[in-house]
């Protein structure tokens, strides 16, 4: 059975750099796929059931759920190889990041149905469907382009190679050690 890997190294060689460039974006589009279908199915299951009356909830509930299964994905999948962050560390930035993102994804369907008071306008299957489009599309995207943003900025930054003062590569150089420019006197 093929690997994801072998296929890539299969491609011509334009493609095959094109996708080695941006395998970090496109790994999270593949995770960020697997949770919108998720999210999805939550969402759904939630207002058609118990949460009728409550989609912002139901909104937040499968966003809380979906982010989980975010967090193991982009940890040991799309972000794999970036460090310097302790896990714990890195796991509150991940969830403070991602419940921003939470909130911006449920942010037009609040506005929807809270501002425009939209939910006593619409059958079933048209409130089904704006729904869809206020909370999976518009709030997606907004929290899509956050998170990426916020993820490879705060919780998974390049691996910084450790050193010392003055950018020494001895983690505890002697002063005689540090030359006169890296103790900012050239």
């Amino acid at each position: 059975m093929p690997t994801i890997d072998g296929l890539v190294s299969a491609l011509p060689t334009p493609i095959h750099r094109l996708l080695m460039k941006h395998s970090e974006l496109i790994k999270f589009a593949i995770v960020g796929g697997t949770t919108f279908v998720v999210d999805t199915v939550i969402y759904y299951t939630l207002v058609f059931t118990v949460l009728d009356q409550k989609p912002v909830v139901a909104r937040i509930i499968s966003g809380v759920i979906a982010t989980i299964l975010s967090y193991i994905l982009n940890r040991e999948w799309a972000f794999k190889n970036r460090g310097g962050r302790e896990r714990t560390h890195e796991a509150l930035l991940f969830f403070a990041i991602s419940g921003i993102g939470v909130l911006l994804a449920a942010a037009p369907l609040w506005l929807g149905n809270n501002v425009f008071d939209m939910r006593h306008n619409l059958g079933k299957l048209e409130l089904a469907v704006v729904d869809f489009l206020l909370a999976f599309i518009l709030g997606n995207l907004l929290q899509m382009a956050f998170r990426f943003w916020a993820l490879r900025r705060f919780a998974f930054p390049e691996a910084q190679p450790p050193g010392g003062p003055g950018g020494s590569t001895d983690l505890d150089p002697s002063p005689d050690e540090l030359t006169d420019e890296e103790l900012g006197h050239a």
